[in-house]
């Protein structure tokens, strides 16, 4: 635990009196001295994806082999996003942080959530090769009413923590599409098929762009970032999400 000036603390427990923080998974009450947003026992429920996982998307393999079902032999060709990884698995610990930064305007556990995929970053060599970090963009009426896109926030605490240039404004989203969660891996593609169009092409001409989002899920929201990307001449997209499901 890092510790804090004497009346920082001081603050922090006058705060904690008036103002006590719960845990994001259990809703317990937290240690006013506390820094995670998670008690111990729900910070213990964040696992990283493995032992193993499928090469190219990430997905956790659980009879073995190299790839999952969907990236076997040829398949792996059709994709335009090369590499997915993941920081954690999505159980109920993460899913609890990112519901809370998603829908409950938790903004301020992007930090955290930030800094925890800059920690596991080094675990995948395969992503070193990033050039640019690019966070998946919302549709602008969904941005108004949630106030700020999550993946936005997560890029660019990730980015200033690993030392990587991040850029906005060069993906947006131009259609809004219907929800994912009630379609299956080819519906969500087909969905994401167009959704999106890189508008500063200059910005990753030639480049390896890595993509940030909160969930990676079929990875076709990816996908359809990238698909804009490769189009607009980025050389080599690559994607690293806080959880995968």
């Amino acid at each position: 635990m890092v510790r804090l000036p004497w009346y920082k603390s001081a603050l922090q427990l006058v705060l904690h009196f008036f103002f006590p923080r719960e845990c994001f998974g259990c809703g317990c009450d937290l240690a006013w001295h506390a820094q995670e947003p998670l008690c111990p026992a729900c910070l213990a429920g964040l696992k990283e994806p493995g032992p193993l996982i499928c090469r190219r998307c990430g997905a956790v393999l659980t009879s073995g082999g190299a790839h999952c079902y969907a990236c076997r032999g040829s398949r792996a060709r059709q994709y335009k996003c090369e590499i997915i990884r993941s920081a954690l698995m999505f159980n109920p610990s993460s899913r609890a942080l990112v519901h809370a930064l998603k829908y409950a305007g938790a903004d301020y556990l992007a930090r955290y959530m930030g800094e925890c995929m800059a920690r596991r970053f080094g675990h995948y060599p395969e992503l070193a090769a990033a050039e640019l970090v690019l966070a998946v963009p919302l549709f602008p009426r969904r941005m108004r009413q949630r106030g700020y896109n999550q993946s936005e926030l997560l890029a660019r605490f990730f980015a200033l923590a690993v030392g990587l240039p991040v850029e906005t404004g060069v993906l947006v989203r131009v259609r809004d599409t219907v929800s994912q969660t009630t379609l299956g891996r080819q519906g969500r593609l087909e969905n994401m098929a167009g959704a999106f169009a890189c508008v500063k092409a200059e910005a990753v001409r030639g480049k390896v762009v890595l993509l940030v989002d909160d969930v990676a899920t079929t990875g076709a929201t990816l996908e359809g970032c990238a698909q804009a990307l490769k189009k607009a001449g980025a050389k080599k997209v690559l994607a690293y999400t806080f959880a995968r499901e």
